[in-house]
C-alpha cells in the first residue's frame, strides 16, 4: 500500500508554482522532515488552507450516494470501497492522508470527488517519490474578451 498526502494550496501560490511542482514538493518534504523549524511552519501556514472535516464528510456522503461506492465514516477517517478497491482517507486540519494499492485506484474513486470539493490540491507521496496537482490550475485573465495582441489594418 502506498501513502499520499493531499494539501489544499492557497490560490496565489498555486498560480505561481503550478509549473514549479518540484519546488513545492521539496518544500513540503522539508516541512515534514523538520516540523520544528519556525520558518517552515510559517511558510506552510501561509501556502496551505485548512480542510473542514464536517464539510468534507458531507461532500463525500452526497457524492458517493449517487455512485456504487460504499463509505464508512469513523471520524476523522473515511474508508472508501468500490468493487475490490479500497482507500483509507484520514482528515487533518492542513492535510488529507490516504492509502491505496495503486494511484490508479485513487484516480478512479477518490480524485473525482476531491476535484469537485476543491480543484487546487497538491499531492505528495509519503513512501513513494510521486507528486503533482490533482487538477490543472485555471488562471483567470484580466484581458478583455475581444482584445488582441496585434492587428493588421
Amino acid at each position: 500500500m502506498y501513502t499520499y498526502s493531499v494539501y489544499w494550496i492557497n490560490e496565489e501560490v498555486a498560480k505561481h508554482y503550478f509549473h514549479k511542482s518540484d519546488i513545492l514538493y521539496r518544500f513540503l518534504r522539508d516541512y515534514q522532515n523538520n516540523p520544528d523549524r519556525i520558518d517552515l511552519i510559517t511558510q506552510f501556514e501561509y501556502i496551505t488552507n485548512s480542510f473542514s472535516e464536517k464539510k468534507l464528510v458531507t461532500h463525500f456522503k452526497k457524492q458517493y450516494r449517487e455512485q456504487k461506492v460504499l463509505i464508512k465514516i469513523n471520524s476523522p477517517r473515511i474508508e472508501i470501497y468500490k468493487d475490490t478497491t479500497s482507500i483509507s482517507l484520514h482528515i487533518s486540519e492542513k492535510q488529507l492522508e490516504f492509502r491505496c494499492k495503486t494511484l490508479q485506484d485513487a484516480e478512479e474513486i477518490l480524485f473525482p470527488i476531491l476535484r469537485k470539493f476543491q480543484p487546487i490540491l497538491f499531492i505528495t507521496g509519503i513512501n513513494i517519490d510521486n507528486y503533482g496537482w490533482i487538477s490543472p490550475v485555471i488562471i483567470s485573465s484580466n484581458y478583455q474578451e475581444k482584445q488582441v495582441l496585434y492587428s493588421h489594418l
